[in-house]
């Protein structure tokens, strides 16, 4: 069975998660550090877990404004997908909206009284947990 990522790109890491093989959760994976200026935006590990994975699906969280429009942190995701779709090509990426994602990794980490320094570390990847879980959640599977 194959499984689905979920992505969380933020300006300097990209928070990963993963569904089981039946699709019904989204655990935390890592958070992979990238760079825009050198162009890598960490695609070669993607390429890695996609492949040791059996991953058929990336589910890229598009964080939209309240009032629905795509400001600077949705375009860099809608880029990142493209150029993520051009490198990997045999996976279907779905965009995703993430609107109050990272509100609520945030708010579920203080809840567990993680400490700011530990939650700093872990933020980017539980996000990419709440987008994925949303993602899986809806009854019927689509794209924005």
């Amino acid at each position: 069975m194959s499984k689905t990522l979920g992505l969380d790109v933020g300006t300097k890491t990209i928070g990963v998660a993963i569904s089981d093989a039946f699709g019904w959760t989204a655990q935390g994976l890592t958070t992979l550090k990238i760079d825009y200026h050198d162009e890598k935006y960490g695609l070669e590990e993607l390429s890695k877990i996609v492949d040791d994975n059996n991953v058929s699906k990336i589910v890229v969280g598009l964080p939209k404004n309240m009032n629905n429009s795509i400001g600077e942190s949705g375009e860099r995701s809608l880029n990142f997908s493209e150029i993520l779709a051009n490198h990997i090509p045999s996976v279907k990426i779905i965009m995703w909206d993430e609107r109050l994602s990272t509100v609520g990794a945030e708010r579920t980490l203080l809840e567990a009284d993680v400490s700011r320094k530990k939650r700093k570390a872990v933020i980017d990847k539980m996000a990419a947990v709440f987008i994925l879980q949303g993602y899986l959640d809806q009854p019927i599977k689509g794209e924005l």
